[in-house]
């Protein structure tokens, strides 16, 4: 059973999605055993304070480093095994070969979730790496966090049903996967290429290659 552990300040942002379709079923069937932990338990003082502001001043808050040192010490020590790894739009940007490395790590996988205006720069010192879904900038690292998750789970042992669901998936060999239709055979205008009712299954699986390539 692959373990995830999501560090969010939001555990609430979670509850549709782990609650819902494959993922509900992988976590039913004990593929998935995923943990939500609050930061804010973590705070400092009566208030719980998890921010502070920048030195050198700017706006917004930052995430402090000895919280985020408590809150990843702790999980450590419940979870040894464990490779933490903070969701950082300056991080390595997260690809399907990413996804499929991250799928057979042996390691409990710590997604740490940022919030306001980042992390202190320290926290780069108590992460295994940093990761980001692409060039943009998100209010938190929560929906980051899910989509790693989902596209990493998809590729475990039975989480599909079928292995054959993967194989000619999107960016599987770095190609993308090829147009597919239903019926109605023809909807306004717009026909299911002939190729496909032809009932040549060579013809149909050369087609299908030739028009699952990515552009160069």
């Amino acid at each position: 059973m692959k373990k995830f552990i999501i560090v969010s300040l939001f555990p609430e942002i979670f509850e549709g999605f782990l609650n819902s379709s494959l993922i509900k079923r992988a976590r039913q069937k004990k593929i998935l055993n995923i943990e939500i932990v609050n930061l804010r338990q973590f705070g400092l003082g009566v208030h719980q304070q998890v921010d502070d502001c920048p030195y050198g001043g700017g706006p917004g808050m930052i995430l402090k480093v000895d919280v985020l040192d408590k809150a990843i010490k702790s999980i450590k020590q419940k979870n040894p095994i464990s490779k933490v790894i903070l969701l950082d739009p300056k991080g390595k940007i997260f690809t399907q070969p990413k996804a499929k490395q991250l799928s057979t790590d042996p390691q409990n996988l710590v997604f740490v979730c940022g919030r306001y205006e980042g992390f202190d720069a320290r926290t780069d010192q108590l992460v295994d790496e940093k990761i980001s879904l692409g060039k943009f900038i998100l209010g938190g690292g929560e929906i980051a966090s899910m989509a790693i998750l989902e596209a990493t789970a998809r590729l475990l042992p039975n989480f599909l049903g079928k292995n054959e669901s993967l194989k000619n998936e999107s960016f599987n060999e770095n190609n993308l996967e090829y147009p597919q239709y239903t019926r109605p055979e023809i909807y306004k205008n717009m026909k299911v290429p002939a190729i496909l009712l032809s009932g040549n299954h060579q013809k149909i699986i050369k087609w299908q290659e030739e028009h699952s390539k990515i552009d160069k």
